[in-house]
């Protein structure tokens, strides 16, 4: 990231041994490649000084990726919510959230050492580090990922500001903003309210009108459900009432000349279109317009939307001869795989102990 005046500072790993099945593609070979426990599921970035003088305040970037396997993982979901006190600290014992994304973020596994932390401790370790390392300039937190992603993006800055970690010890309060792409519901109505008024979390929500995942779950009680009728639900507890949070900005891929019009759900939710809808959205009922000539291939990494007199092949991103070289011997094999050195994430045990969570060892 630095063409764009950031610096990643960690990357962020996850459980894959969570209740909801299909959210990743595990490798053939865990034992030799890849954990068998973890993903990757993002990072943490801070602005350099010079992106940091230009836009007023020194910004943290949380990112979370989306999943990597088709767009079915929606109809996987466990779709039951669960309180978050028991996982989160939160004085209100009727907010929950859907159980799958909760479990993923909260869960560990002490004997791997991409996820001896879970994804919570490594964000609010990390988030710590950073805030104790600039004590006196102006901070933002700014979270943001799609599909999944955006579900991690939602709760994660909940978390933050639940746990008080974006107040500073002279009171003052940085602000926390979620920019979310096609995600799904999260939690349930008391989610919502205490995420936007009492934490003051703020949300934009950018979603294509005919994707299916931004209607998941909460298919049939949700935020366009009468008010009553969400009051019954609450009040009796059923455990599929979500609903969205933050402010909409709803986009329509068929305004766009250079897609095509009726595609299947994957490409409907394809996080590359969104980016190329925005990009040429001037409000709503106008007319496509593209501003800063964002590349139409880029839509086409991972399917196939973009119109054939366009002439770019679809699905065309892939890694160079399925990541096999030759040796010396003359012989394809798997490239060695580099070995990351923060796995550990050792450096953030004493930040977290700051903040009341006690190490993973002890």
């Amino acid at each position: 990231l630095p063409h764009i005046g950031y610096t990643i500072t960690r990357y962020l790993y996850a459980t894959a041994n969570v209740n909801i099945p299909d959210f990743f593609k595990k490798s053939r070979w865990p034992d030799k490649y890849w954990s068998e426990h973890a993903n990757w599921m993002g990072y943490i970035a801070i602005s350099d000084d010079e992106t940091t003088k230009q836009i007023g305040r020194r910004d943290i970037i949380i990112a979370w990726r989306g999943t990597v396997t088709h767009v079915e993982w929606v109809a996987n979901l466990q779709n039951f919510l669960k309180p978050i006190y028991q996982d989160i600290p939160c004085p209100d014992n009727d907010v929950r959230v859907e159980a799958g994304f909760l479990d993923m973020y909260t869960d560990r596994q002490t004997k791997d050492d991409y996820c001896k932390f879970s994804a919570r401790e490594q964000v609010l370790g990390e988030l710590k580090r950073l805030l104790e390392k600039f004590p006196n300039e102006e901070v933002s937190i700014t979270l943001t990922g799609h599909s999944l992603g955006s579900a991690m993006a939602t709760l994660s800055a909940f978390d933050i500001a639940e746990t008080k970690l974006n107040i500073r010890e002279n009171g003052e309060k940085i602000h926390v903003s979620v920019f979310s792409f096609s995600g799904p519901r999260v939690g349930n109505v008391k989610f919502k309210g205490r995420l936007e008024s009492h934490l003051g979390v703020k949300v934009l929500r950018v979603h294509n009108k005919h994707d299916m995942v931004p209607k998941s779950p909460g298919i049939f009680i949700n935020e366009t459900s009468p008010p009553w009728l969400l009051k019954i639900a609450e009040d009796i507890d059923i455990p599929w009432c979500y609903t969205h949070v933050g402010v909409e900005l709803e986009l329509d891929h068929k305004i766009s000349p250079f897609l095509i019009p009726d595609v299947d759900a994957a490409s409907a939710h394809n996080l590359e279109a969104h980016l190329h809808i925005l990009d040429g959205y001037h409000g709503r009922n106008r007319e496509y317009e593209a501003t800063t000539n964002r590349d139409i291939a880029l839509v086409n990494k991972a399917c196939d939307f973009v119109k054939e007199e366009h002439s770019v092949p679809p699905n065309w991103r892939q890694d160079l001869n399925r990541n096999m070289v030759k040796n010396e011997d003359g012989r394809w094999v798997l490239a060695p795989r580099q070995q990351v050195v923060d796995t550990h994430h050792e450096d953030i045990e004493p930040h977290l102990e700051q903040i009341g969570i006690p190490s993973p060892s002890k």
